[in-house]
């Protein structure tokens, strides 16, 4: 029992490092084919177009019940405290530095990783990339550089977007419970931002957004025959990049602490 046991954990950790591996020449082939002619632009745009069209109102409605909840759970401790004026500037450095990109970007993980693992993954299983390099298409650049690019650029957009969306909703419930202005509620909000919160939370979208790309394409181009595989390569997006951007937020904020 205790052989079979320590086979198996063998086994599974041998596999893991494998796909990291796989994984890793994965990225390299996207470097690599990135920049070398010809460029799919028109797939690029298309790709970012629907990424972030599509993701446009779960991204709104999901930082806006952010930022109502998030002012709502931390009114009562601040006025228990006698500090309700601080309120902006908590909400704001909370949301911008770590909160919004964070959510969102579990958030799109699920919306876009999935579709991506799910996409590519019917499309390997009906043969179609196959058919492609038949023909003379280079697939990897087709599908896979385009898809990543258009998640790496659009997610801090979509960031920024949620964010002032959530600082928005938080205003809402200032002015309705402390009476607060909007234009004196986003004052103390720019008064309280720095560069040294901003530059670092837009940077690291950006790799938050690569993370996405880069796992839902390598699930679903290297998915497993018939619609079995299909599904495990959505579902193992998913969840392959939400422990992902965990790392990449732990690192991002570890260098953030020591540079800023």
């Amino acid at each position: 029992m205790i052989l079979e046991k320590t086979n198996s954990i063998a086994v599974k950790t041998k596999r893991f490092f494998e796909e990291i591996g796989d994984m890793t020449y994965f990225a390299i082939r996207f470097f690599k084919e990135v920049v070398t002619s010809p460029f799919e632009w028109k797939e690029l745009i298309r790709q970012c177009f629907q990424m972030g069209n599509r993701s446009f109102l779960l991204v709104g409605v999901t930082g806006f019940i952010l930022g109502l909840v998030f002012t709502l759970q931390s009114r009562p401790t601040l006025l228990e405290l006698g500090a309700v004026s601080w309120m902006p500037s908590m909400v704001s450095i909370s949301i911008v530095r770590e909160i919004g990109p964070v959510i969102i970007s579990l958030i799109c993980a699920g919306r876009i990783g999935s579709s991506i693992g799910a996409e590519l993954g019917s499309m390997k299983v009906t043969e179609q990339i196959d058919a492609m390099e038949v023909s003379g298409t280079n697939p990897f650049k087709y599908l896979v550089v385009t898809r990543i690019l258009a998640t790496t650029l659009m997610l801090p957009l979509l960031i920024i977007m949620g964010d002032a969306v959530a600082l928005f909703g938080s205003a809402i419930v200032e002015n309705l419970k402390g009476d607060v202005s909007y234009v004196l509620y986003f004052n103390k909000v720019f008064d309280a931002l720095k560069f040294s919160d901003v530059i670092p939370a837009t940077v690291k979208s950006f790799f938050f957004g690569f993370a996405i790309g880069l796992v839902g394409c390598y699930k679903g181009y290297n998915c497993s025959k018939g619609t079995v595989g299909v599904g495990e390569a959505s579902n193992a997006a998913v969840v392959y990049t939400s422990m992902l951007l965990f790392v990449i937020d732990f690192i991002a904020v570890f260098l953030t602490d020591i540079f800023f």
